[in-house]
């Protein structure tokens, strides 16, 4: 009589080797008189499911030369399977379909699998075999969570990261140099305000290699970066983050600025803009509705409009929108005393009072300190089954996102940040006597940067002209100006002010409810994002 032998190792247990289940089934058949016609083994594949490769080609031999074989012979029933209920149809259908008894090298070669009591003994094998593998699952993820509470990172390495051994021969990770500059770079851009799209076009020109629609956003979603490791939910613990033993590539801060930024981004329409349509996705309908572009074939030529999602039977020229756009940067220039006044106000905000900035720390420190409580007491409560799972989790995350926010104010309140801020300043500011320039040279992402710098997300075009909710507090003087020309009108009245600094060479004007104060600190000081974008550009 024939026989086919069957091994299989797991990956997770190695106390029976493919060597010692070979020889052990060798001697079975020798003592049975059995003629071994061929081994089938699978290395390191699951007990739970039979999609295992060389499995599948023991079926196909048995279906190949039907009648050939009477037995196939395993080490035990689990090297079979840990699928109680599986296990049994298998061994049904073998013995139904091919004539083929599964025997273990613990059972006699004449056993009648028919025999009810042996039904029952194998069963009771099989639903050992199949606690077994539960317990297994259980170790294994509660090691997996002990390691992670423990700050250790399991797995391939993220990209930006490499995987390396320590004395012990634990995996880690430590920074890959070269991959650690692009994550840095997608955060920063991210948090610039420029589409997750643009951030992928420039930095696979410096060697990023992650393909798919979701490789930024899988960047920027992975705590790894910012040194945390997410231990996921089990059972009745929740979720949460610790502090890993990796070195961070950016700060927790702008880890949670970015979370709060993609959560709020959600809502937003995302429409791709081409160097032809620069107005596309920055650029919104009366209604609120993003504006989309694109070519219409007119009688001789191609012509490029504009339309809202909306409102899909009305077209602007893109001529039109174009050339009043230009009007409408040209009008918010400054002209040369105005850039100095400007320069002049930056250099007066470094002899700002020693005293107020600490007493404005001091605001942010005691506010900290008040988040930080705020979030101990959360986790004494919850500790103590106070609140819910649920509960803890929702206030935890918002938590550290204002947390994350108040750190970045007071960070970017440091003294060597703002001398750094107000040193670009002065040497981008003198550029901003020619704004539409800027915007002509500059890339589609540098020109969607200049445009969210100033208006934010809020340039609208209705009745013939541009309308805006915000704009940059430093060219609230030019908006008059352009504004009596009808090219661009502010919906959002202006806060009282005593001076306005910019408007003539001597910088005197009776106040006028329409202007806002200036701002006089330099911890108040908005980061002007299109002058900071030049630091990506040197072509602008």
């Amino acid at each position: 009589m024939n026989a086919l032998g069957y091994m299989r190792l797991s990956s997770k247990d190695q106390s029976k080797s493919l060597e010692y289940q070979e020889s052990t089934i060798r001697d079975y058949c020798r003592k049975n008189s059995l003629s071994l016609i061929d081994l089938f083994k699978d290395n390191g594949e699951s007990s739970y499911t039979f999609d295992r490769p060389d499995y599948k080609a023991l079926e196909n031999h048995l279906k190949k030369y039907r009648g050939e074989c009477q037995f196939l012979i395993v080490l035990d029933h689990d090297r079979f399977s840990r699928n109680l209920p599986e296990a049994l149809l298998k061994i049904a259908e073998l013995e139904r379909k091919y004539g083929v008894k599964v025997l273990s090298t613990s059972e006699r070669i004449d056993l009648d699998t028919s025999d009810p009591d042996v039904f029952m003994k194998r069963a009771f094998d099989y639903m050992m075999a199949n606690k077994e593998l539960f317990n297994i699952r259980k170790r294994t993820k509660q090691g997996i969570r002990n390691a992670k509470e423990n700050g250790r990172y399991l797995g391939r390495a993220p990209y930006g990261y490499s995987n390396i051994l320590d004395g012990t021969k634990r995996n880690l990770i430590e920074i890959n140099k070269a991959q650690a500059i692009i994550v840095e770079r997608i955060f920063q851009e991210y948090l610039a305000g420029i589409p997750p799209y643009l951030i992928y076009k420039n930095v696979k020109a410096i060697g990023f290699k992650q393909t798919g629609h979701n490789a930024i956003f899988n960047i920027l979603k992975n705590s790894i970066y910012a040194g945390l490791i997410k231990v996921p939910a089990y059972r009745e613990l929740p979720e949460k983050y610790v502090k890993g033993i990796h070195e961070p590539i950016i700060t927790e801060t702008e880890y949670w600025l970015v979370q709060r930024m993609m959560i709020e981004s959600r809502r937003r329409t995302r429409l791709q803009p081409e160097e032809d349509f620069p107005l596309r996705g920055v650029l919104k309908c009366s209604c609120g509705k993003s504006m989309t572009a694109g070519w219409s074939k007119g009688c001789k030529n191609y012509y490029l409009y504009y339309r809202c999602l909306e409102h899909t039977n009305i077209n602007i020229p893109g001529k039109l929108l174009h050339e009043s756009f230009e009007k409408v940067l040209k009008g918010l220039s400054f002209e040369k005393h105005h850039i100095n006044y400007l320069l002049e106000i930056y250099n007066t905000l470094l002899t700002e009072p020693l005293k107020m900035k600490q007493e404005k720390g001091k605001e942010k420190i005691n506010e900290l300190r008040e988040i930080n409580r705020k979030i101990f007491k959360l986790e004494e409560r919850f500790m103590n089954d106070e609140i819910e799972s649920s509960t803890y989790q929702t206030w935890f995350k918002k938590l550290k996102e204002d947390k994350a926010i108040l750190e970045y104010s007071i960070s970017s309140s440091s003294m060597p940040k703002i001398k750094k801020n107000i040193d670009i300043i002065q040497r981008l500011l003198p550029r901003l006597s020619n704004l539409y320039e800027i915007y002509e040279k500059g890339n589609i992402t540098q020109k969607h940067t200049l445009i969210k710098g100033v208006f934010k997300h809020n340039l609208h075009w209705a009745d013939g002209a541009f309308r805006t909710k915000y704009i940059d507090p430093t060219f609230y003087d030019n908006l008059l100006k352009i504004k009596e020309k009808g090219l661009l009108f502010n919906e959002q009245p202006f806060q009282k002010s005593d001076i306005n600094p910019i408007s003539t060479p001597e910088g005197i004007r009776t106040p006028d409810p329409r202007f806002r104060k200036p701002l006089l600190y330099p911890t108040e000081l908005p980061r002007p994002i299109f002058l900071m974008s030049c630091k990506y550009r040197s072509s602008v």
